[in-house]
């Protein structure tokens, strides 16, 4: 087979149109080999030796390869854990550019660069080759059609983001053809799209869809990696997302069908961390191409810097392994044309030598890009290392999950004391903290629940998490989860239980779409899906996890109208999704009323001072939001357990007020829609009514 000298500056299998050129980063390696294989994978015909290292990249150009082409690679180098150096040309490594992997990895104690049960533990040296257990890399064409494709460009302040699974989503669709279920192609189908349309959403934030193993430990107990946040390659879909028979192309198809439906893409990513854990884990691909460039180790460099709770930590801060990230991010906005990205625990890949950094190199590279600084970037602003949680700390551009919503709110609606100012200022996008800079309220991302705990349905019905199913005694998973189970844990039958659980439900949605910020709802909570109080489902690849669609109850189909109701009123209703910070300034120009952005009422209809924010524990007030085209909003919190009658001040009580919301009764009407309302206004326990008019 020709071998030509090829060029470094591009890394990955690139195909030109008429043959393919290789390269690879390795600093430390002494010989770098491409492995060829026959089309099942399970042959290695060729072994080659790229011919050429230029500025630490390895690379040489194959006339004879075609898209379609197996391959892998070995780098030689020393094996020396103590300096950092793991090379063992015996294991078949995954292109960290590849572009796509056929086949699952199978586990094998070969996979391990080290004896496993060797008294030397890894410091010992494994001659097994890892070839037939590996997944191979496949050289493709990228080229791909994309016609009169235009993307949605849906404005921040309009986003609504639905939190979802690809296999969850469709597992258990009845109109998506069965053997799409649980793939990109199902994901695309249009009972799927038009359902997210009729939800009112804007965006769809997957799970993580990058290549990711199942680990061994869990295949070990029947289980598997159901999230998917421990990645393999940043380049590969996940192959368990592609139809029978189908290509890394299915990923494309579905986000063009989702743009045609005007749904943006927004992708969960983890580069935080990969699938080799730590200096115990396996050799599969960086580990054992340039252990010491790739990974973040320890003063004794034997051992791997771990703040993300997974044995390793990506080194971000070395030039090529940001390269790596900045080229991948590229990729998908670029070739594959998703919206923006959700970073899973963010800090890892922020910190500097003296820890967190806003302007560390990641970040400084994300901001000046001209391809990434353009999309949605967003967040998880908290890891496992010291002062890991940075909530509020990132810089202009991003917005961030705001964890502290999430508990505020919870601690609210299960009436805990204190938290009536934690509420205020959640409802209008936690200024404190995001407020510098030219920063906007969409900046924080609102959430009730994620994918990383109770769903809302189980909220409601716990008091505690039931992981039994996990197989690690109900230790793992959150225990402070605010939840309040409302007389009997789990499901029951009970009318009077299911009505205050399906209020509160309705409170928690009308609390989160009507706050100022980025509402994000996790899948299958508008429609009451249950984890039966697991709250750590990340091993579960069952019906636990899976969207069951045709089998809620009409108490879930209100719950359905309610969220698409509330969905549609943020979207016509501009005050509930404002541009600005609002801190009760008066409007600009004056109103003919004197109101201000917004207002905090007593019941008594008198304004709040600050004494009543904390006297006695309060759980009501009045939020009054006021736009200068003279409309007018007013939400009643009633956090008590007992009826409150709540009053306006003149001229706010001479509006001509219709309904928008009432979540006792589960009615929500757009602006002007409907029925009217006259004070007194009475709000039953534990609800909200939220009322709309204009001044004359």
């Amino acid at each position: 087979m020709r071998v030509e000298a090829g060029t470094p500056d591009k890394l990955g299998a690139s195909w030109d149109g008429l043959g393919t050129n290789f390269a690879l980063f390795s600093a430390h390696a002494t010989k770098v080999e491409l492995c060829l294989f026959e089309p099942s994978g399970r042959g290695e015909t060729r072994r080659i030796a790229l011919p050429e290292n230029t500025h630490d990249v390895w690379h040489g150009y194959l006339p004879d390869v075609r898209p379609g082409q197996l391959y892998g690679y070995r780098v030689h180098g020393p094996y020396e854990p103590d300096a950092g150096h793991r090379f063992n040309p015996n294991k078949l490594l995954v292109d960290p550019y590849a572009r796509a992997l056929r086949g699952e990895l199978r586990w094998h104690d070969s996979m391990f660069g080290y004896r496993l049960g060797s008294t030397r533990a890894d410091l010992s040296f494994d001659r097994r080759d890892s070839g037939p257990s590996m997944p191979k890399c496949i050289v493709v064409d990228e080229a791909s059609t994309w016609g009169g494709h235009v993307r949605p460009t849906v404005s921040w302040e309009q986003t609504i983001i639905y939190e979802a699974h690809v296999k969850g989503m469709t597992a258990m669709h009845p109109d998506v053809p069965e053997h799409l279920r649980g793939t990109f192609a199902g994901l695309a189908d249009p009972s799927v799209v038009d359902n997210l349309v009729k939800l009112g959403v804007t965006a769809i934030e997957l799970m993580p869809v990058h290549y990711f193993p199942d680990d061994r430990v869990l295949l070990s107990k029947g289980l598997r990696n159901y999230w998917g946040y421990n990645t393999l390659n940043f380049f590969a879909p996940a192959a368990r997302y592609l139809s029978p028979g189908g290509s890394h192309h299915e990923f494309k198809y579905m986000v063009r069908r989702l743009h045609e439906a005007g749904i943006e893409v927004i992708l969960d990513v983890v580069y935080n961390h990969t699938a080799e854990g730590n200096e115990l884990g396996p050799t599969l691909s960086f580990r054992g191409i340039d252990n010491a460039s790739y990974y973040r180790l320890a003063d004794q460099k034997r051992y791997y810097s771990d703040t993300t709770g997974t044995g390793n930590t990506l080194d971000v801060g070395h030039p090529r392994v940001l390269q790596m990230v900045m080229d991948s991010l590229r990729y998908w906005v670029e070739v594959c044309r998703v919206d923006g990205f959700r970073f899973d625990l963010a800090p890892s890949m922020a910190r500097e030598e003296g820890g967190f950094d806003r302007s560390s190199a990641w970040l400084d590279a994300m901001m000046q890009d001209p391809v990434l600084n353009k999309v949605k970037l967003i967040a998880e602003p908290w890891d496992l290392g010291m002062d890991g949680y940075q909530v509020g700390n990132f810089p202009p551009g991003w917005a961030e999950w705001n964890g502290r919503y999430r508990d505020e709110i919870r601690s609210y609606w299960k009436g805990e004391s204190g938290n009536l100012p934690a509420l205020a200022r959640d409802l209008l996008g936690s200024a404190d903290m995001f407020d510098y800079g030219g920063r906007r309220p969409w900046a924080s991302v609102n959430f009730i629940t994620a994918h990383d705990g109770f769903t809302l349905r189980d909220l409601v019905s716990y008091n505690a998490k039931h992981n039994e199913a996990n197989g690690e005694g109900n230790r793992d998973g959150h225990d402070d989860n605010r939840s309040f189970n409302y007389g009997h844990e789990g499901d029951t039958s009970d009318p009077a239980i299911l009505a205050i659980r399906d209020k509160m439900r309705r409170n928690f949605m009308a609390t989160l779409l009507l706050s100022q910020g980025t509402p994000m709802i996790l899948m299958g909570d508008e429609i009451g899906r249950t984890q039966y109080g697991n709250n750590n489902t990340y091993c579960q690849d069952t019906e636990m996890n899976w969207l069951a669609w045709d089998e809620h109850d009409p108490r879930d189909d209100a719950q359905l109208a309610f969220v698409r109701g509330l969905t549609a009123l943020r979207r016509d209703f501009g005050l509930f999704s404002q541009q600005r910070y609002l801190h009760g300034m008066p409007l600009d120009p004056p109103a003919r009323d004197g109101a201000l952005e917004v207002m905090w009422l007593r019941p008594d209809g008198q304004a709040m001072e600050e004494a009543d924010w904390h006297v006695s524990d309060p759980k009501t007030v009045a939020m009054v939001l006021a736009a200068a085209d003279g409309r007018r909003a007013v939400m009643f919190f009633n956090g008590y357990h007992e009826t409150m009658h709540f009053a306006l001040p003149a001229p706010l009580a001479e509006i001509l007020w219709r309904e928008i919301v009432d979540t006792q009764t589960g009615a929500v009407h757009l602006f002007g829609d409907g029925p009217l309302r006259v004070g007194p206004y009475v709000v039953p326990d534990r609800s909200i009514l939220a009322i709309a008019g204009t001044l004359a």
